[in-house]
């Protein structure tokens, strides 16, 4: 029974880690990178779809992301679904291929975009010690029930938080790697 709350919360902490990357993706570096407009949608007919599924979406050099629709008539729904979307960028359209320039960053933007960072790097935290808490909880709930002992107990809460202090450490590297991605020019 200890065994299954610890590598529950284990699983739960490593989602948190991959949710604060897969939110870190979408902070805008200097660099072109694909996962900038995996979060677009695209009205297709009718209905929202992700831009990947209704265009090959590249990086063509450092600054620019090529974007090339499937079918022709969908190019204007793309521009307008990128010109609705908050990356602040204007698509540059010739023929059936869309072009997304991304400007260089000026030291004030890569400091607010560093806060941003350790925003989602502090909710990702808050996250993991939530998760921490939760199974904190199930070992006393085992001990109030007499289904462990007192040691048990406490060689169960010790070893969550090893788990924890480790998970912690992950959110830090990952946000310091982003901070360095950010701040080089």
């Amino acid at each position: 029974m200890l065994n299954e709350i610890k590598k529950d919360a284990q699983a739960r902490m490593a989602k948190s880690i991959e949710t604060l990357r897969h939110n870190l993706v979408k902070v805008r570096t200097g660099r072109a990178n694909t996962g900038l407009v995996d979060s677009i949608k695209v009205n297709y007919y009718g209905s929202d779809m992700p831009l990947s599924q209704v265009a090959s979406v590249s990086v063509s050099d450092a600054r620019t992301i090529m974007i090339v629709p499937w079918e022709k008539q969908m190019v204007g729904a793309v521009e307008k679904a990128i010109l609705a979307s908050d990356l602040g960028l204007t698509p540059n359209t010739a023929g059936t291929t869309i072009r997304l320039n991304i400007p260089a960053l000026t030291e004030e933007r890569r400091r607010d975009l560093t806060k941003v960072v350790h925003g989602e790097g502090e909710d990702a935290k808050v996250a993991i010690r939530n998760i921490r808490r939760d199974a904190n909880h199930q070992v006393k709930e085992l001990l109030k029930e007499k289904q462990i002992s007192e040691d048990e107990s406490a060689r169960a809460e010790a070893e969550i938080q090893k788990i924890t202090d480790a998970a912690i450490k992950d959110v830090d590297e990952v946000v310091k790697a982003k901070e360095v991605e950010l701040m080089a020019v």
